[in-house]
This record gives structure tokens, sequence and C-alpha cells, in this order.
């Protein structure tokens, strides 16, 4: 432990403390003092300088103002600027330049928006009515350049033009003016294969052109010259359209100018039509269709498929018309088959139509089209009926003297020909108006009608002739014609093999018939009824009778009985025909097994008789080998006295 301090140490020392104390306090009061004192005048300072701070800010907002002022005037002197490169390239016209014309205009339509939204400029109210004078006279050079571009590239097409962009099959031949195809009746096959042809697309327009003419109309639509610009397309198009109609060879013509018409020029004209048609939807319409749409594509408030109802209407109903009239004209057989023809390319084109005719704008030629198909329909099937119930009722005087086929038969059998060539069409036609059954069936039905027909008509006319054998003769031709042409046709498999047997069995009824009735008398005449009581030999007793008791007087007498009818029937018939070469032949033959035989065995038994006697000759004219000779002319249809 240390040695404790002694008492006055400790005294000195408290004393020096608080002296040191003492001082500190002074000096803190000092420093307070004189920080009191800076205070004060930093609030003096600050208020000397507070008048020079707001001047400072009040400058650098003038500045700031100063600068957005010039940066103002700046934009205004640029828009200046480009309204008057803008208006010089639109007193220069679209036509040499017509990218920079639409430039231009888009300019001047983005100076007008700019001074609406700074009126507060005291010249914007000039400038304004400045521009809009100046996109009022551009938007005038822009309808002009429109509906001078679209004029000029709207020229009608020529028909080589058109002929080069269908398929081969459907190229006119040159012998007709080039109008129509080479053949007007389409087989189904040939039907086929020109709806599976391919088609070239017509140009109506050169490809370069549309975009101008795009975006021409777009600027136009834009100014609110929407009327103006679908006007003039529609009457340009349409126009051109009727014009390459014209050159194609379409005619307007009225109901009254097709019933005029003689049947040849008037068929004529049908096949015409309907070549027509074909190129007219396939390629003419369809071509409008495409250059309507790129033309007005993406152009907001136009109606594309009203645009194309304007152009096409006229065309499309001076086409139809026609056909309307065909269908309303009076009714004849010999229409039907045009008939077929224009209802076969109606339903042809129909999907067609429907697609290039789409939209509410054109719903009048589609029904239109519509209509037309079903009119043809009903006037083809209504002819078809007339035809069948012609066919049995014909009540013409015409007679072939010579028995052979009838005109009647030879039109009806051909008529039903041509009508198997239609048999696709036929169904399609029965499938118009029937509600269910198998149009198959159906055609076998009429078919199997007109046949009937025509045989209960050809059983009328037989009955005309006066000679029975000849009735029988006619009725065998026309029959044998109806089979064969039957079995070598496609009506084979419409009528079946039981209608081919049948019908011929009925020939060779009517070939048995002709020869009964035409053989039986001469027969008669070389029968050994009425000559000899009994059988027994042929020798000659001195009173000119054979053993038998045969009279020589009364053999002499059938031979030229004989004769008598074999002439007869050999001068009348040789002037009878039966045009078939194998018919012919075998009723010959059929002939010939009865008579030679008979006629053999009758000079056998009685030609002594008479050859002992004078002048045999005169009696026995023929030799078998002579009557078989003279039936070879037989039924060859000579004219008499040849």
């Amino acid at each position: 432990m240390g040695v404790p301090l002694p008492m006055e140490t400790l005294k000195e020392r408290a004393s020096l403390l608080r002296e040191s104390l003492s001082k500190s306090q002074t000096i803190t009061d000092s420093t307070v003092a004189i920080l009191g004192s800076f205070d004060h005048r930093l609030s003096v300072l600050e208020a000397a300088m507070r008048p020079t701070q707001v001047r400072t800010h009040a400058i650098r907002r003038a500045h700031e103002n100063i600068g957005k002022t010039l940066k103002s005037a700046e934009v205004i002197l640029g828009q200046f600027d480009l309204t008057r490169q803008a208006e010089s390239k639109i007193l220069k016209g679209p036509h040499e330049d017509l990218e920079s014309y639409l430039e231009a205009i888009e300019q001047l339509r983005a100076n007008v928006r700019f001074f609406n939204s700074n009126k507060s400029f005291k010249s914007s109210d000039g400038v304004l009515n400045h521009a809009n004078n100046l996109l009022i006279k551009a938007m005038l050079k822009l309808e002009e350049e429109f509906k001078q571009l679209l004029a000029s590239y709207s020229k009608p097409v020529e028909p080589d033009h058109l002929f080069d962009c269908l398929p081969n099959a459907l190229r006119p031949s040159g012998e007709d003016g080039g109008k129509s195809p080479s053949s007007t009746n389409q087989s189904d096959n040939q039907t086929k294969s020109s709806e599976a042809a391919v088609y070239k697309p017509a140009t109506l327009i050169p490809p370069r052109i549309l975009p101008l003419l795009h975006d021409l109309a777009q600027q136009m639509v834009q100014a609110g010259k929407q009327q103006q610009c679908l006007k003039i397309y529609s009457e340009t198009r349409a126009s051109a359209l009727e014009l390459s109609l014209q050159k194609l060879g379409v005619e307007n013509l009225s109901k009254d100018d097709v019933q005029k018409m003689q049947w040849e020029v008037l068929e004529a004209k049908i096949g015409n039509w309907i070549h027509f048609m074909r190129i007219a939807v396939k390629l003419l319409f369809a071509a409008e269709r495409k250059i309507c749409d790129q033309i007005f594509e993406g152009i907001d408030n136009v109606r594309k498929d009203q645009c194309f109802a304007e152009v096409t209407t006229n065309s499309v109903l001076m086409l139809l018309s026609f056909g309307e009239a065909i269908a309303k004209s009076k009714r004849s057989p010999e229409k039907l088959f045009v008939l077929l023809d224009m209802f076969e390319i109606m339903c042809e084109l129909q999907p067609e139509i429907e697609a290039i005719f789409e939209g509410r704008a054109c719903a009048e030629m589609r029904e239109a089209s519509v209509s037309l198909t079903r009119r043809l329909a009903q006037t083809a099937q209504q002819t078809f009926g007339d035809f069948e119930e012609a066919v049995e009722k014909d009540a013409t005087k015409t007679s072939v003297q010579d028995g052979t086929v009838h005109p009647l038969t030879s039109y009806v059998i051909n008529y039903v020909k041509f009508l198997l060539d239609y048999q696709s069409t036929l169904k399609q036609l029965f499938q118009e108006f029937e509600t269910g059954g198998d149009s198959n069936s159906h055609l076998a039905v009429v078919t199997m009608r007109i046949m009937q027909g025509l045989q209960s008509n050809l059983d009328g006319k037989s009955k005309q002739y006066r000679d029975p054998a000849l009735t029988h003769l006619f009725l065998m031709n026309n029959i044998h014609y109806m089979v064969r042409s039957v079995r070598r046709s496609e009506a084979k498999d419409l009528l079946g093999d039981d209608w081919v047997q049948r019908h011929r069995r009925i020939v060779q009824q009517n070939a048995n018939q002709y020869k009964r009735v035409a053989w039986a008398k001469i027969l008669q005449s070389l029968s050994a009824q009425g000559l000899t009581s009994s059988g027994g030999g042929s020798a000659v007793g001195g009173d000119g009778s054979n053993s038998s008791g045969v009279s020589r007087a009364a053999v002499k007498e059938r031979f030229k009985s004989f004769n008598i009818q074999f002439e007869e029937l050999h001068i009348r018939q040789s002037q009878w025909t039966v045009p078939d070469p194998e018919l012919r032949e075998s009723l010959r033959l059929a002939v010939a097994e009865v008579l030679l035989p008979a006629y053999r065995s009758f000079i056998k038994r009685f030609g002594p008789l008479v050859e002992s006697g004078k002048n045999p000759q005169k009696y026995i004219r023929y030799s078998p080998e002579d009557l078989d000779r003279m039936l070879g002319e037989f039924f060859e249809g000579k004219l008499p006295g040849a």
C-alpha cells in the first residue's frame, strides 16, 4: 500500500482543477458568442442574396422558353418547307411519278393535321386554307389519273387471247370463224375431260398496273371520293367486259328474235352460246373478280362484291337472257339435245358461278343462274314427254312402199342413241324433279316407254299395206332394226337382255308369218293333192295319163299356175327391201329351204308327164337352179321396170 499524500498537496490540485474549469467555461461562452454572431451575419447575407436568386431563376426560365420557341419555329419552318415541296410535286401532276405524287398528298395531309393542332400560330389559318386547296386540286388530278389509267388499260379482250386460255379440246376448229369448239354435242367422256381441263387465267389488266390502281383508289377513298371511285371503276370495266363479249360474238337477242329464227341458224347460235358461257364464266368473270379484289384489297368502306356486281350484271343477264328465251320458246323434239347441252353447261358452271359471284350484292346473278338451270331442266323434261307422246301418236301418212325401215324408226332409234350420250346429264335432269328412286331405272323406264310407243305406232302403220306378206316384212325389218341398234349401243344395258331376246322372237315370228302368207299358195300348186287319187308310180299311158290316173292337162295347169305366181312374186318382191344383208340372206334361205325341195319333188314326180308331151319348156320354164338364182334377186328394192 502507498503512502497518503499530504493535505496541502490535495488542496493545490483542487485549486488547479477549479481554475481549469473556469477557463473552459470562459472559452465556451466566447465560442457560443462567436457562433451566434455568424448566424446573424448569415441570415443578413441570405436576405441580401434572395433577389439575386430570383432573377437568376427567371433568366434560366427565359432561356428555356427561348429554346422551346426556337425549336417550335424550326418545326413550323420545316412544315412550311415540306408544304412547298409537296406543292411543287402536286403541280407537276401524277402522270410522270405517281409514287412521288402520292407521297406529296400524304405530306399535305400531315401538314394539315399539324396546323390543325397548332392553331395558336397566327398564320395557321392561311396555311391550312392553302394546304386544303392544294389537296382538293391534288385529288381532282388523282381522280383524273385513276380514270385515264384504268381506261387506257381497260381495252376489250381479243377473242384469240381468250381462245389461247382454253384447253386444246375446247379451242375453235377454225372452220366456223373461230366462234365455237369443233363439236357442240359433248359426250360424257368429253364433258369429264373438259371439266378436268386446265384453263389459263385471262389477263385483263397488266399485273404491274394493278398496284398503281390500288394506290389511286385508296387515296380517293381516303379523300372521301368513294362513290366517284367506284362509279369510274364500274362504268369503265363494265364497258370493257361488254365489248369483249361482243367481239367474241355474244348477241343481245330477245325471245321474239329467237322465235323468228330458222332452226339451223338457232342451233348454231345455241352451240356458240354454250361456248360463250364457258369462256365468260371461267375466263372473263373469274378474271374480273380477281382484278376487282386486287384493286380494292384492304381499302376500308369499299364493298368489293357490290363493285363487281355493278361491273358484271349487264353482261351476265345478257348471256342468261338468251338461255331463258330458248327455254321459253316453242318446244319441239329436235330442241331436246340442245336443251340438254345447255342444261349440262349450266350444271358444270354452277359451282364456279357460286364462287365467283359470292356476296349479297351478287345474289341476283346467282339466283338467275339457278333459275335458268331449273327452267332448262323443266323444258327438257317436258320436251322429253312430248317426244314420247309424238312417237306413239305419230300420224304421218308417209309410207314405205317396199316395206323397208320406216323413217320414224330410224329417227326414233337415232334419237334414243343420242339421248344415251347424255346419260349423266339425264340422271341429273331426273334428279331435279324426282324426290326418290334410282335415276338409272328412271332412264330405263323412259327408254322402254319410247320403244314401246314406237312399236305400237309401227303396228298401226303396218296395217296400211294391202298385202299381208308386206305387213309382216315391214314389221320384221323395223323391229329387227330396233333390236340390232339396241344391241350395238348402250341401250342394251338399260333395256336388258330380256328385252333383246323378246324382240328377236318378234322378228322371227314376223319372218315366219311372211313366209307362210307369201308362199303358202304357190307351195299349194306344187302339192300332189288333187292330182292323184293314191300314191303310185309315174308310168304314162297312151291317153296322156300315168298309171295313177294323173291327168297331163292338170299337171300342165299346175306348172302354168306355178310359173305365173312365181313370176308375180319375183317382180313384186324384188321391189321389196330387206336392208340388213344378214336378215335378207336369211330370209331368202328360209324361202329356198321350203320352195326348192317342193319344186324338185314336183318335177321329179310329175315332170316326165309334161316332158313326154309337146313344148315341155312352155310349162317347165325354170330349173331349181333358176329359182335359186331368182330368189337371190328378192328384197333388193329394185325399181319397177328395172
